[in-house]
């Protein structure tokens, strides 16, 4: 049988066959998944079309990878898995997706549709498991709205707040036939939310808002690069000169080397960026949720603050923060109307006391760290990052990160100016994210560098997918911060729990011999002076190399806020950080 056009009319297909038919019209060209009986149906007829299947390892792999795919490129990014086990290996993915708001379709095989609820082989109840981590799911018995649903989906994971969504396909409607028309199946045109369009009376709140500001501040969040509002916020910015602080998600979304960019905010942002939100008289959250790793204690965040919350998402509106102003929409069009209606400012005092308070905090504004001797995570990043500016690559890497100490580092030290070149696990924290994710943003930006930064312990729940690396032929960076512990858990056992590191020393693998018995190069470096010479060799080598950078031990992230602490009650570095000494100050 020749392979149905999507475009061509009414024709006659298997419900396998209208999966892809249906995916291809929506522009897909790579799925990343794992066969498995009550799918495979759907695998074979994929021979029928030209997509690109990438063979993961474990399933939750698969979802990590649709994931990263998505926010790498903005397009939505399709997994797939069989029944039971291969349905619930996704659970953690579609979670980490759900709390960042990442579009991606997740499209499960189920068992005959006859023996459902008879708990048959590999039967488990996916769309009741997955109720409260996807935006919809469907449960598909028939041929007929196999079409219906997978167009639904892309729409649903797209529209408004972006976020996961799976579709489950029973056998019998897979091996089934049915009339397709890709066109027929195009979903009902999506009923805009009647709030979401930000009201005449709520512009003009803003406005006198703005207008009587002295000390305001931009939240710059995720929500920014969702909407594709970057100009705008640059815009906004400069035309008020108001200084702009990132969530960890949203760095990236307004440039990092400009002059009214304050840097990250948060549990473990820079001080001078917490003061000056503890010191504002007006927040301007855009596209941000107020996580409670971002405002500390509630009872104390920024008590002497109006806040205006620009948000698609009318239910985090008053969520976690009370603001004075709600303008629930798209950032971006809510900001073209905002915006022409505001005078320009000049009054750049608010932003020159907010500079002169970084005195010696703002150590990650030196160019060159100091080399001491010994390796830093903090020199292995600031390198990673030097060595891209040195070489106009720059805007050409993404940087995809696990969930840790070495996490916070880079937030801290890779300074990001584009948008989507940070990709990393933020509400749900997930370890194991990063060379499943980042295998994902390669296959959708091939032309970029990526680069995985992971530590000892997350690299280890996903490292099988090193033989997906190289099955795809990816060249991508691996850089495994190895200090011996769970990082971030040990900083918190020394500081909070009297340095009584229960489970938190790990124990690892030789990780260049693990690379090499995957096909993969890989090289050990314990000294800065190694560093910058091992990256450029490795990053235009065109083939994958994972390096295992041994670091200090017991270096730490800081600042920090403890739990339960105020934003600006913040534990700082040591009065002699052996980060920033010389080897002739030792």
């Amino acid at each position: 049988m020749s392979r149905p056009e999507s475009g061509a009319g009414t024709t006659v297909l298997t419900g396998a066959e209208i999966v892809w038919a249906t995916l291809e019209g929506e522009g897909v060209r790579e799925v990343f998944g794992y066969p498995g009986g009550a799918i495979l149906p759907i695998y074979d007829a994929l021979r029928k079309f030209p997509i690109r299947h990438v063979l993961v390892r474990h399933e939750q792999g698969a979802a990590h990878m649709a994931d990263g795919y998505a926010r790498a490129s903005g397009r939505v990014g399709v997994c797939m898995a069989t029944s039971g086990p291969g349905a619930t290996n996704l659970v953690t993915g579609i979670a980490t997706a759900m709390l960042d708001s990442v579009p991606i379709v997740c499209i499960t095989g189920q068992v005959s549709s006859k023996v459902l609820g008879s708990d048959a082989f590999q039967e488990v109840d996916i769309t009741g498991i997955t109720l409260p981590i996807t935006k919809h799911n469907f449960l598909v018995t028939r041929a007929e709205d196999i079409a219906p649903a997978i167009r639904q989906a892309f729409q649903i994971a797209t529209c408004g707040r972006p976020g996961p969504v799976l579709i489950d396909i029973t056998k019998d409607a897979q091996q089934s036939t049915a009339s397709f028309e890709f066109a027929a199946a195009a979903p009902c045109a999506a009923r805009p939310h009647p709030m979401l369009r930000a009201d005449s009376s709520s512009i003009r709140e803003a406005i006198a808002l703005i207008h009587s500001a002295e000390r305001p501040i931009v939240l710059a969040g995720h929500g920014i690069t969702q909407s594709g509002a970057e100009a705008q916020v640059i815009a906004f910015a400069e035309s008020q000169q108001i200084p702009v602080a990132s969530t960890l998600l949203g760095l990236g979304s307004f440039p990092a080397a400009h002059p009214l960019n304050l840097g990250m905010m948060g549990m473990h942002g820079e001080s001078w960026v917490n003061h000056a939100i503890q010191e504002a008289d007006l927040l301007l959250a855009f596209g941000m949720r107020f996580d409670d790793r971002v405002t500390g204690n509630l009872a104390h965040y920024a008590q002497n603050a109006k806040k205006i919350h620009v948000e698609i998402d009318p239910s985090e509106i008053n969520k976690n923060v009370r603001v004075d102003v709600a303008l629930i929409g798209d950032l971006r069009g809510v900001l073209d109307t905002l915006l022409p209606l505001l005078p320009k400012r000049t009054d750049t005092g608010w932003l020159r006391k907010i500079n002169a308070s970084k005195g010696t905090a703002a150590v990650r504004d030196i160019i060159n760290l100091p080399d001491n001797g010994h390796l830093y995570a903090a020199h292995v990043i600031h390198d990673i990052w030097r060595e891209a500016q040195a070489a106009g690559r720059e805007q050409d890497t993404i940087i995809v990160t696990d969930v840790g100490q070495h996490q916070m580092w880079e937030a801290q030290y890779f300074k990001h100016e584009t948008p989507r070149s940070l990709v990393t696990s933020g509400g749900l924290g997930t370890m194991g994210f990063a060379l499943p994710a980042a295998i994902g943003a390669k296959t959708a930006c091939p032309h970029k560098d990526v680069w995985v930064i992971a530590g000892d312990g997350g690299f280890q729940m996903t490292a099988a997918e090193l033989s997906t690396v190289v099955q795809e032929k990816l060249a991508i960076n691996i850089a495994i911060i190895n200090n011996g512990y769970l990082g971030m858990v040990r900083q918190w056992q020394e500081t909070f729990y009297e340095k009584n590191y229960s489970a938190s020393p790990i124990l690892s693998p030789d990780f260049v011999k693990l690379a090499e018995a995957h096909g993969i190069a890989g090289a050990h470096i314990a000294k800065r002076k190694d560093v910058t010479l091992a990256v450029t060799k490795a990053r235009t080598s065109g083939q994958p190399f994972l390096f295992n950078f041994q670091v200090e031990k017991e270096d730490g992230v800081y600042p920090m806020i403890a739990p339960g602490a105020a934003l600006h009650e913040m534990v700082h570095r040591p009065e002699r950080d052996p980060l920033l000494e010389t080897a002739e100050d030792e």
